[in-house]
């Protein structure tokens, strides 16, 4: 995992870099985090056009242009490195429109109520608006 922002009251965010990650958050959180991550990293994976399809160097700059293309996955921990929350955010954290952000706790639960101010600054780091009606599954 990597460290993306610290939050109020000790809590830090880092960002969910491997299917490993993805899979022990997914038991961590009851959800299925690691379907979504496993999905969007396919993605960019055949998305991925190398300049030289057949030479043996043909996959070098294939791992940088997966970061770029794919959602960033987020997990949400406290001083003792338990696990609060889970985040999906556009690519490189930028707004692209209509694009579903999903923020949950466990088991799917909704998150706001316990961690408003740490979604707030993760919105912060990236200049989002992470408002609870924006992001699914509460703002249906």
């Amino acid at each position: 995992m990597q460290y993306v922002c610290d939050a109020p009251k000790g809590k830090t965010w880092f960002r969910i870099e491997t299917e490993g990650e993805a899979m022990h958050e997914s038991r961590l959180m009851g959800h299925t985090v690691e379907k979504y991550f496993r999905r969007e990293r396919e993605k960019a994976v055949q998305s991925w056009r190398p300049e030289r399809p057949n030479a043996i160097e043909r996959d070098i700059g294939l791992e940088a242009h997966v970061q770029r293309e794919m959602p960033l996955f987020l997990t949400l921990r406290d001083r003792e490195g338990n696990a609060l929350t889970t985040a999906m955010l556009p690519p490189g954290g930028k707004d692209r429109g209509g694009f579903p952000i999903i923020i949950v706790a466990a088991s799917n639960a909704d998150p706001y109520p316990q961690q408003d101010a740490a979604i707030a600054a993760l919105g912060a780091h990236f200049g989002l608006t992470l408002d609870r009606n924006r992001c699914f599954p509460y703002g249906r």
